[in-house]
């Protein structure tokens, strides 16, 4: 019948297997060793960090970039989370006795090849972010190194900070064993030799790579034409763009979606200062070649 569901043609019986009720065969599930064998899930948990980011920071002098470490090889992922969890009690105690404003926070983890995990912190002030030195958040922290940074200058953030997720310094990645040379880049700074992609791997099956507060504002989505996005977005700066292509399991293109970010140019106040930044990214749906049909543009404030 028109708009019936369609038959669920398997059937789970445990975690490793399921029955495939056309056949009545009993089969396994793929289980995959690391973030890296799913390559869907792991591309879109970096997309909704990324997009995560891009919403809550308009102003790059309203955050505090915080890397948390380690002193030892400490490699148990409930023990960090644990471990900041009783950092975020101390830091808002902190932030109160200093007189400082509260914060939100969007936190994401980081494995190193040794083993050891690293946590990246991104403290939002509803103002601009108050100076706060290392010495004192390593005490707060009370684990290990610590390094605070602002995010001046900075025109994705959201895209500047998830890859610290995802690549790797060369000689990182060769002793973690992760090196694939056809994958290997040039860091901005020319100094240092990248492999994207190479930290991937090192995320356990399952794990989140990222949390955050819940003051921190989920991104806007919604529907428009294309015409209306470009618009829009008219103006202003590409700061970030990737195409995909959706295929059947015949490899025929079905879709193409172009994802791309833009950031407005710095306005000027009544006293010829630039204004706060802001950005406007929108991701656009674009038709396949081939296909007559043409879907609304999808976007948002990402």
């Amino acid at each position: 019948m028109a708009g019936q569901a369609p038959a669920i043609a398997i059937e789970k019986l445990s975690a490793d297997l399921y029955a495939d009720k056309r056949t009545g065969e009993v089969k396994e599930f793929q289980h995959n060793a690391s973030r890296a064998g799913d390559k869907a899930s792991v591309s879109q948990s970096l997309r909704k960090l990324r997009d995560l980011i891009n919403s809550n920071l308009e102003n790059p002098e309203t955050a505090l970039w915080v890397t948390l470490t380690y002193r030892e090889n400490m490699t148990n992922p409930a023990r960090l989370y644990q471990d900041y969890r009783r950092f975020w009690l101390r830091f808002k105690y902190y932030l109160d006795k200093q007189s400082h404003p509260p914060a939100e926070y969007i936190i994401a983890v980081e494995p190193q090849g040794r083993g050891a995990w690293h946590l990246h912190c991104l403290f939002l002030f509803p103002g601009k972010a108050p100076f706060i030195p290392n010495a004192d958040m390593a005490r707060i922290w009370g684990h290990g190194f610590t390094k605070v940074k602002n995010l001046d200058g900075i025109g994705n953030p959201g895209l500047y900070l998830t890859a610290y997720l995802g690549d790797m310094e060369l000689s990182e990645s060769v002793s973690a064993g992760t090196f694939q040379a056809r994958r290997i880049a040039e860091s901005k700074n020319k100094k240092k030799a990248v492999v994207k992609g190479a930290r991937l791997k090192l995320y356990p099956p399952g794990f989140n790579l990222y949390r955050f507060s819940r003051g921190v504002k989920r991104p806007e989505v919604w529907q428009t034409t294309e015409q209306e996005a470009q618009a829009k977005v008219s103006g202003m700066t590409l700061t970030y763009e990737k195409t995909i292509s959706i295929t059947d399991e015949g490899e025929t293109t079905r879709n193409i979606i172009n994802y791309r970010t833009y950031t407005k140019a710095p306005e000027k106040d009544g006293a010829g200062t630039p204004a706060d930044e802001q950005k406007e990214p929108a991701t656009l749906t674009l038709p396949s070649k081939g296909d007559k049909s043409r879907p609304p543009t999808r976007a948002g404030n990402l």
